[in-house]
């Protein structure tokens, strides 16, 4: 059994708290947030997502915009502008927000619903937070002339921000998402044969998530000697290595994890190559703690890199992870996203969420990775999604 989110009914059971948002809105001086990114608004409203739109944006002329309005320091003014249909999402368990406004059928309705309640609550911000990344122009060039002395700020740090310690429970639910993962992966691996297509392999894999109650997110799968990761319909063969990198998405929480298989028994090369693979990300694992300088992480991961035989076709990165892929800590600037690192520089929390992961392009045995997730603790780690780090066999399913 999966666990299942349950939303708060009060402001007390979030997952963060008033004080703490206060506190990052008033460092760069905003004093009006409007959240409209998916994740962030489902972030601020405790784990909530109208599944109307889950896999959709667009609807008539214009899209889906949730909106999370707060004022600093006044959490009993918070609205949540929302689609006239999630009335009904509302009534069957009520919204922790004071002020519940279904009135949206697209970015212009959310916008003018968002003004309406601030004035009418008498709010005249003078810097307002915004998600640029995650504003429609039309909504953006709305509060622009409406609030023509004010400035829209970037807000998307505050967010990050507020993000980055997970509580106890977005801690479960982050290492079942893991687990599930892996779970799924093992389950793929043991049940594709000689002959299966990556496309028939990446379908077995969306069943074996979606039976665990996952929302299959993506598969990039390799077969071989290749090192493309796109479905197509090469077949696995005897002897060959399969790369599985998944994101199953357990309620808004991520699980990705890579895995190797094998079909037949991996020979003294490729024990060797996974065996360097796995060196390095120990070398990473032993600097996950509390009070270790991310970027150190980094370095020492990369320098014992350096030492091995196939350095020149192998690379290591980090990132936080979350409720998205890449979040706070961000540990290292375009690589391969394009973000500044600007965490490099700080310690890691207790809390925190990391995604640590070695690839291997060999140029004739393959795409060899392992990934991993692990929460930061204050006397060093926990690995989440563990099993299956080495060669699983592939067909070997009765």
């Amino acid at each position: 059994m999966t666990l299942r989110p349950s939303l708060p009914a009060s402001a007390d059971q979030l997952p963060w708290s008033f004080s703490r948002l206060d506190e990052l809105m008033e460092e760069v001086g905003i004093d009006v947030l409007l959240a409209t990114s998916k994740h962030n608004v489902r972030y601020l409203l405790g784990g909530y997502q109208f599944i109307f739109f889950s896999t959709m944006d667009a609807i008539g002329h214009s899209r889906y915009l949730p909106m999370l309005v707060y004022v600093r320091g006044e959490p009993d003014k918070t609205s949540y502008i929302a689609n006239v249909m999630e009335g009904g999402e509302n009534a069957n368990h009520p919204f922790w927000v004071p002020h519940f406004l279904p009135a949206a059928w697209g970015s212009i309705d959310s916008t003018s619903a968002a003004i309406a309640h601030l004035k009418k609550l008498g709010v005249s911000p003078s810097r307002i937070g915004v998600e640029p990344s995650f504003l429609p122009l039309d909504a953006s060039r709305m509060l622009g002339e409406t609030y023509h002395n004010c400035e829209l700020a970037n807000a998307t740090g505050v967010l990050e921000r507020l993000r980055a310690i997970k509580s106890d429970h977005e801690l479960a639910m982050l290492k079942q998402a893991s687990e599930l993962i892996t779970d799924s992966m093992q389950a793929t691996i043991a049940g594709s044969g000689a002959g299966d297509t990556k496309f028939e392999i990446i379908q077995r894999l969306r069943e074996e998530e979606t039976s665990r109650e996952l929302q299959f997110e993506y598969c990039l799968l390799t077969l071989g000697a290749s090192h493309n990761r796109a479905a197509s319909s090469q077949a696995w063969q005897e002897g060959e290595v399969l790369s599985i990198d998944s994101g199953g998405n357990l309620y808004g929480f991520i699980g990705d994890i890579c895995r190797m298989g094998i079909l037949g028994e991996p020979d003294a090369e490729l024990e060797d190559l996974l065996a360097e693979v796995e060196t390095v990300q120990q070398a990473a694992f032993s600097k996950v703690a509390s009070g270790t300088i991310g970027g150190e992480m980094i370095e020492h991961a990369q320098s014992v890199l350096a030492q091995q035989p196939n350095r020149a076709h192998t690379d290591f990165f980090g990132h936080g992870m979350g409720i998205i892929t890449h979040e706070a800590p961000f540990l290292m600037t375009n690589h391969p996203v394009r973000y500044d690192g600007t965490d490099a520089d700080k310690p890691l929390e207790a809390g925190m969420v990391v995604s640590l992961e070695t690839t291997m392009l060999h140029p004739k045995r393959g795409f060899i990775k392992l990934e991993d997730t692990l929460l930061v603790k204050d006397s060093g780690y926990e690995l989440f999604g563990e099993k299956g780090r080495g060669w699983n066999r592939g067909g070997t399913q009765v």
